[in-house]
């Protein structure tokens, strides 16, 4: 779970989190900036830092580049945008003496500024003055943050290029080219959308490939202008301009699915001065994988299904049922928590189901008739169909099989993962974003088969599935934590880690005082994003919006 999505979890009752947040990329350029090193110039990247609980924490950081008072980065920072939180930011650039260093200590500070997200996204593009950390202007300084919200985002784009036959413009050794690709804005002003490595000494380089959405290749246009330009590097920052090429992405994704996806790399002066001039080099797309991104309403309304699971604890420490003081206590006139957490959720998921039955399980108790231990049993006592009518089928199914069964134990919660994953299986093998399964269990302990449950969530980290387990009552639930895989990646006993973090926990009396809709809000709050982890990592699109594909995924394009 990442910090932004617990925090209805994490913190006081009542506390919901946003049900969806805008994604804004951030791109930044500085111009005028101090020169700090006395034989070339300065070496500057900026640093972001985010404001959470009144601490500034670092959060990423920009490339390097190389001797230049007026640095265009080409990495991007990726933010989620909350309207109703004011979100504050900033910005320190740097006079960097060690790449890849995430310390800025041995660093000259160059200047920064404090903003708010909400400023930088109202104004689309704002450029503020650098301050020094005493407050005075540093000079002329500037930086320029760039803000583009791509939510509604398209996918992304699988890129890589390489060149033949540059020119060589050393005397002693040969050309250091590396790649900027541009696209034209509307107001006709060039946005560098990525920047290759530099490869030393060649005039035939191959850039590694490289990863940008879709809006930012073409603001998702798929004729907008492209330019790539190609140069020599230049330790002082005075790089030697070899060449350039114009295409659009659609261009690109002909050229490439014909196995003729190549520019000219021209310089306009050679070309108007020369007679005989063709190019200074090719410029070769050798990959090109386009991946479309889908949101969890996409696959909802293409058509796939919800199925609700619940699974209760039935074992001893809960008390007594007939004893006001047991959490299995049936008090007319105040749902426990069993119940309250129960309604809240399913009657957000019910929503999503079209036949509204919904798996209805129990486990820890002695169940009739022979009164065995069992940790997987149809509360309804039909092991041929242990769905019930809707919510309230769940409700009175619950209610009806408390006198019936002992309270016993132990706290097992493996055998009913794995049953549901079973049915998640069955589902995968159908290869369509059909139906997606939610298990909610219901527990006033720490599990204790805690191998055999880390087993089960690893195996079922693959199916499309997901575990909420709410804690009810008082008890320790910091081993809990394990499961939720929010400080690393969960492993199983043998060290085999989880595809994808499935499961949510969250104690109940955290949100005991909450509205059942703020608590439906913060468990649930998980759920969309792993249903779309799931189906693109298995490059399912959804069922009605499935189109073909539109361009090779591999190969070359000589």
């Amino acid at each position: 779970m990442s910090a932004r999505s617990e925090r209805g979890a994490a913190v006081g009752p009542g506390v919901v989190p946003a049900p969806c947040a805008s994604k804004v990329e951030l791109r930044l350029s500085c111009r005028h900036l101090l020169d700090r090193d006395p034989l070339t110039k300065s070496d500057p990247s900026v640093v972001l830092l985010l404001q959470a609980q009144s601490q500034w924490v670092q959060v990423e950081r920009t490339e390097v580049v190389r001797s230049s008072l007026h640095p265009v980065f080409s990495r991007v920072f990726t933010l989620d945008y909350y309207f109703e939180e004011v979100q504050k930011l900033r910005f320190e650039v740097y006079d960097t003496h060690r790449s890849g260093a995430l310390s800025c200590l041995e660093d000259d500070f160059l200047g920064g500024i404090e903003c708010t997200l909400g400023q930088i996204v109202a104004q689309k593009k704002m450029t503020r003055a650098l301050l020094l950390k005493s407050g005075r202007n540093a000079g002329k300084s500037t930086i320029t943050v760039i803000a583009e919200d791509i939510s509604g985002n398209d996918g992304y784009v699988e890129l890589s290029f390489r060149a033949k036959k540059l020119d060589d413009k050393d005397l002693f050794s040969k050309s250091d080219p590396f790649l900027e690709l541009y696209r034209l804005n509307s107001d006709q002003s060039e946005q560098l959308v990525y920047r290759t490595e530099v490869v030393k000494n060649n005039l035939s380089p191959v850039w590694e490939p490289f990863k940008v959405s879709l809006n930012s290749l073409c603001s998702c246009e798929e004729t907008r202008p492209l330019k790539g330009m190609v140069w020599d590097y230049d330790s002082r920052g005075k790089h030697d301009f070899i060449g350039e090429f114009a295409t659009t992405f659609q261009e690109m994704q002909k050229a490439f699915g014909e196995g003729q996806a190549q520019w000219d790399c021209v310089n306009p002066k050679y070309k108007q001065r020369k007679r005989n001039y063709k190019n200074s080099g090719v410029v070769i797309l050798s990959h090109l994988k386009f991946h479309r991104v889908y949101s969890f309403l996409d696959y909802i309304m293409g058509g796939c299904q919800i199925h609700f699971t619940v699974a209760i604890d039935f074992t001893a420490s809960n008390g007594d049922p007939r004893n006001s003081c047991s959490l299995h206590y049936i008090n007319p006139y105040q749902p426990n928590e069993y119940l309250r957490a129960l309604v809240a959720v399913g009657e957000v998921c019910q929503d999503y189901d079209s036949d509204k039955r919904f798996s209805a399980l129990g486990f820890g108790a002695r169940i009739p008739p022979k009164f065995q231990v069992s940790h997987d049993f149809a509360i309804n006592f039909n092991p041929e169909d242990d769905e019930c009518e809707g919510i309230q089928g769940v409700v009175e199914s619950y209610q009806s099989c408390l006198p019936k069964v002992q309270l016993y134990g132990p706290t097992n919660v493996a055998p009913i993962i794995s049953r549901v994953a079973r049915t998640a299986a069955a589902e995968e093998a159908s290869g369509e974003a059909s139906q997606y399964y939610i298990l909610l269990i219901l527990t006033d302990g720490v599990v204790t088969d805690m191998a055999d449950t880390r087993e089960a969530i690893v195996r079922a980290s693959h199916l499309p599935m997901s575990i909420i387990i709410v804690g009810v009552g008082n008890a320790d639930f910091t081993d809990m934590q394990i499961l939720d895989g929010d400080d690393g990646v969960l492993r199983s006993p043998r060290g085999e880690p989880a595809l994808r973090d499935i499961v949510q926990f969250v104690p109940f009396r955290e949100l005991k005082n909450a509205s059942p809709a703020a608590l439906a809000k913060c468990v649930l709050a998980e759920v969309p994003k792993q249903v779309v982890e799931y189906y693109s990592h298995k490059e399912l699109p959804p069922r009605c919006l499935s189109i073909p594909s539109q361009e090779p995924s591999t190969g070359s394009a000589l």
